[in-house]
């Protein structure tokens, strides 16, 4: 099959950019902007590194991120799997893009920049939630903001509330898989959300 490798054969497949695709990008929150993202409690953000790309899952019972400024957002790194890809991406790359979605909403918000970690005490401690602090907090300068058209998510019926597909692997069944039953397996499976929920802040 063929492959695109120059822009001029990329953009000789497409029209001309929608005129509304360029003029709601903002080098800054905007008000509405920042209501928009003060009212998300997810988003995936994307990091890249020496050792590829990453999308990692973020979220909160809060706002996902916090405002600081019209410029600057700041993401507390709560306790996870200490894989650390996206933070080990960031020490070598400070380039970051964020994904924020409300359930509901078929609008989604994208946010550019560059990003830097600190482990900050007083920071930090102004996201504490019950007795634990996030291990350390992404700050991020914002480049750039826009919204996402709804297309996507009104192709796949997103927030439809469709159940999950009959025999979808579970997170136990692909350990199982991975380490040939070394782990995982139905007992991860079985109460994993009454584990998890005490570890979440």
């Amino acid at each position: 099959m063929r492959r695109i490798e120059t822009i001029d054969d990329l953009e000789a497949l497409y029209g001309e950019p929608v005129p509304a695709s360029l003029s709601k990008v903002a080098d800054h929150l905007t008000s509405s902007y920042r209501r928009w993202i003060e009212a998300a409690r997810f988003c995936v953000i994307s990091t890249a590194g020496p050792n590829g790309t990453h999308g990692t899952p973020r979220g909160d019972i809060d706002p996902v991120v916090r405002v600081a400024d019209p410029r600057t957002i700041l993401l507390p790194d709560w306790q996870g799997n200490n894989r650390l890809d996206g933070l080990r991406d960031l020490i070598d790359d400070p380039r970051i893009a964020f994904l924020f979605m409300i359930p509901g909403s078929k609008t989604t918000v994208r946010v550019n920049g560059r990003a830097w970690i600190t482990d900050d005490a007083d920071l930090r401690a102004t996201f504490r939630k019950k007795s634990m602090l996030p291990a350390t907090v992404v700050v991020t300068e914002v480049a750039e903001v826009y919204t996402q058209c709804a297309k996507a998510l009104m192709r796949s019926g997103l927030w439809d509330g469709d159940p999950a597909p009959e025999g979808l692997p579970t997170v136990g069944e692909i350990l199982a898989d991975m380490t040939d039953g070394a782990l995982g397996g139905p007992e991860y499976d079985t109460g994993y959300e009454a584990r998890a929920i005490p570890k979440l802040w």
